[in-house]
């Protein structure tokens, strides 16, 4: 069945930077926002834009992905001709091996694109937050007649050595590409989002796994051959909300960001709906002596204690004598009396017992480091254990390295 344009959503990554939050899952599969997974923007993006054919590719640990997934229900990409499909590695006649790079996750599923014979490949990666309609970048690249096209932003300078950055001449069209130079050329950084005309890309990808030198990576082997080449290579200004949610501190000041009208994620923004698989759970309840200020919380939640600038996921109890502030509390977290949480993030399911102190301001760490304190999903914390700014603990308790 011939589509215009499929999506092939990279997905397979571990999130090794958001450390105990992904030991158990993917990191697309990690909670948002709330009600939200980090999956669930660029699956919105693609049926907002029209797309309703989207490869997810897994790989690390990716039972909870896949059950998020299902059949695409909830982004209404469960259509009989098209829909959402997991794209796991797998073993063929001539054997089989794991994802080895971004390129080759792509290359192995050659064969699924191409029963879509589609004449653009959109490529998008599974752990940003943002919203973006696809469709406009798609007929950018259709009228600059590309072979490939790819979604650029203006970074501050000094942080420009972190993106892969693009030098484009006066049509916005790409002459030169730099992984994280050391002295960039240029502020456009690359946002990991690519269109690209499926022939064009089938040969490169071709080519690219005949290279046994080859990482088999869009960033430093795929657009460089295509640039070499002289391909016709665009760039498409996005000048929107988007963050990279790879780092624990990334994905809090996302959360937060999140709280913030002016940040420019607005959630409730009925034109570009982000949809969610819903959570089965009664409504929240907020106790007579509770106090929420400036706070998401969701459903099946039991609010009794204070809850101030803090992102609260579903089923999270915060109890009388309590207090949360500028932090985020996944699913299924318990906080009991007298116990106070600050500039944290909880992963599902953990306990904080009474009287516990778990993080706490800058302000009352200087001239010490400060940092973010973080609990691994199905940590529990005894009566008045004190968790120190900056700490990491694995879900038996005990600290781990950042």
């Amino acid at each position: 069945m011939k589509k215009e344009c499929i999506a092939m959503l990279l997905a397979g990554g571990q999130g090794s930077r958001l450390y105990v939050l992904t030991g158990d899952m993917a990191k697309p599969a990690v909670p948002f926002g709330g009600k939200y997974r980090i999956i669930d923007f660029p699956l919105s993006n693609c049926i907002n834009s029209g797309i309703d054919t989207v490869g997810v590719l897994t790989q690390y640990r990716p039972l909870e992905l896949n059950s998020y997934i299902g059949s695409g229900q909830p982004w209404d990409l469960d259509g009989s001709t098209g829909g959402v499909h997991i794209l796991p590695p797998y073993m063929g006649s001539q054997g089989g091996t794991w994802y080895k790079g971004t390129a080759n996750a792509i290359y192995q599923n050659i064969g699924f694109i191409d029963l879509y014979d589609p004449e653009y490949v959109v490529i998008l990666s599974g752990d940003h937050i943002y919203k973006m309609d696809y469709s406009k970048m798609v007929e950018r690249h259709r009228q600059a007649g590309a072979a490939c096209t790819i979604s650029v932003m203006e970074v501050p300078w000094d942080e420009a050595p972190r993106f892969g950055i693009m030098s484009v001449d006066g049509d916005d069209m790409i002459t030169e590409f730099a992984e994280k130079p050391k002295e960039p050329k240029s502020n456009l950084a690359s946002m990991g989002i690519y269109v690209f005309s499926w022939q064009t890309l089938r040969k490169y990808l071709t080519a690219d796994e005949a290279d046994p030198a080859s990482e088999n990576d869009f960033g430093k082997n795929v657009i460089p051959a295509m640039l070499c080449a002289g391909e016709r290579m665009a760039a498409y200004r996005f000048d929107g909300y988007w963050k990279d949610v790879g780092t624990l501190e990334s994905l809090w000041d996302a959360n937060m960001d999140m709280l913030s009208p002016e940040s420019g994620l607005d959630l409730l923004d009925e034109s570009w709906p982000i949809y969610a698989r819903s959570v089965n759970a009664p409504p929240a309840y907020l106790g007579p002596v509770s106090h929420v200020s400036h706070s998401a919380f969701n459903r099946g939640s039991a609010l009794d204690g204070v809850v101030e600038n803090s992102v609260l996921a579903p089923n999270v109890s915060v109890s009388e004598g309590a207090r949360v502030s500028y932090s985020v509390l996944m699913p299924g977290v318990t906080v009991e009396p007298g116990a106070v949480v600050e500039y944290a993030i909880l992963g599902e399911g953990c306990r904080v017992g009474s009287n516990c102190h778990v993080g706490g301001t800058p302000e009352a760490t200087a001239p010490s480091p400060w940092g973010l304190t973080v609990l691994a999903p199905h940590c529990a914390l005894a009566e008045g254990k004190e968790v120190r700014p900056g700490i990491m603990l694995d879900r038996n308790g005990e600290e781990v390295s950042k």
